[in-house]
């Protein structure tokens, strides 16, 4: 016996096929992959140069305690269940969105630029057909004659 499935089966399958989901999809996915090359580069390179500049401050340990234990770092605070306002953290997320927004800028603008090119550049007129030089040639006999 043959099981039918439900209508919308069937209309939600054509929706996830259609091409700007799976558009979406892939930039979803990468998107991902680009935000954790992003993380890295603001935890791993950019904090430890701006917290050197700025007297050796580790974004990652500005936090508030608002309730337990104050403890010296973030991670110490955590693992002793204190309650904690962590505005290091939020630095970084604000450095990692700064950052995203001028690799974005930087992308549209370079593809900007592309696609002018491609649509400033127009494509050569054809040239003459093989009838069209023909006539030319017997005008241009008739003409001397």
């Amino acid at each position: 016996m043959l099981v039918k499935s439900p209508g919308w089966v069937a209309e939600f399958r054509s929706f996830i096929m259609r091409g700007n989901v799976v558009d979406l999809a892939v930039g979803i996915v990468i998107g991902a992959a680009f935000t954790a090359i992003v993380a890295s580069l603001v935890k791993d390179l950019f904090n430890p140069i701006i917290g050197l500049l700025i007297g050796g401050i580790d974004f990652t340990d500005i936090f508030f305690t608002l309730k337990g234990s104050h403890e010296a770092t973030l991670e110490a605070a955590r693992k002793a269940g204190s309650v904690t306002l962590n505005v290091g953290l939020f630095i970084n997320a604000v450095i990692q969105f700064l950052i995203v927004s001028f690799a974005v800028f930087w992308l549209i603008k370079v593809i900007s630029r592309i696609q002018r090119q491609e649509k400033a550049e127009p494509a050569p007129p054809p040239g003459p057909s093989k009838s069209e030089v023909l006539l030319t040639e017997i005008r241009d006999l008739l003409a001397k004659k």
